[in-house]
């Protein structure tokens, strides 16, 4: 059994339950495949919290995303023997990836345990499917949307629309009802030829819409909590691919 520590928003309210969710169905499979060879659970995901509460561009709030506060929730996942730790939030995306390879080094040094983050799992997730042009769908407000294309462009991704609620509160994203960012899906999609729609924001469940959106839309609906398990698992070696029909189209390429 692998143990995934997740370094948790700590206003966050949706990835723990998605997250449990998605490697409940997992576990599942193992069970059933794997029960005779005694193997009860492919993966459990273990969290620790820290303090997020607002996303905009002021200093407040990056500074909420310092390596101090997370090094000290890392420390904790170690101490429950994490095979891997992850950041899972999506500051990289407006703040840049270097900060996150930066943490990451810094977690890894600090903990001897590899690292990842969300921001780095939808990367990894748009090279593995061609992704150039994609609709940015997100709760933030339009200057962080934009700031998030602009880190997009530098990676060789266009962002076409960048469509959000306007929401600075990060406790508030896990409200936006699921209607609304199925909409805005839509919305995206019927903006011009896409490669992927790309829900970035690890406190708003698109996760459980990924499967239907896909369907009726015909391209990738990528969520920032499967993509970060998706991601997760793939480096503990785990097979996800049984999640796909579930969990979206990512999963195929487990």
């Amino acid at each position: 059994m692998a143990r995934i520590g997740m370094l948790t928003p700590s206003s966050n309210t949706v990835l723990e339950p998605v997250t449990s969710r998605l490697l409940d169905d997992l576990n599942r499979e193992s069970r059933d495949g794997r029960e005779r060879c005694g193997v009860r659970e492919a993966a459990t995901a273990h969290f620790a919290r820290v303090r997020v509460t607002e996303i905009s561009l002021e200093a407040r709030s990056d500074g909420q995303f310092a390596d101090e506060p997370m090094l000290a929730a890392a420390a904790l996942l170690a101490d429950a023997k994490a095979d891997l730790l992850v950041w899972n939030g999506t500051s990289g995306s407006w703040l840049g990836l270097e900060r996150d390879l930066a943490l990451v080094r810094a977690i890894e040094a600090a903990t001897g345990i590899r690292a990842t983050t969300s921001s780095l799992a939808m990367k990894e997730a748009y090279e593995r499917l061609g992704v150039r042009r994609l609709g940015l769908v997100t709760p933030y407000a339009d200057d962080v949307n934009a700031r998030i294309a602009e880190r997009y462009r530098e990676l060789g991704l266009e962002c076409a629309p960048a469509l959000g609620c306007g929401i600075r509160e990060n406790e508030r994203f896990a409200r936006v009802p699921e209607e609304t960012i199925e909409a805005m899906i839509v919305e995206a999609a019927g903006s011009g030829r896409l490669d992927a729609i790309a829900v970035v924001c690890t406190n708003v469940n698109a996760a459980s819409l990924a499967v239907r959106m896909e369907s009726v839309l015909g391209i990738p609906v990528l969520d920032s909590v499967a993509a970060t398990a998706w991601q997760a698992l793939g480096l503990l070696g785990i097979d996800g691919r049984s999640l796909a029909g579930r969990w979206g189209r990512i999963f195929e390429y487990g």
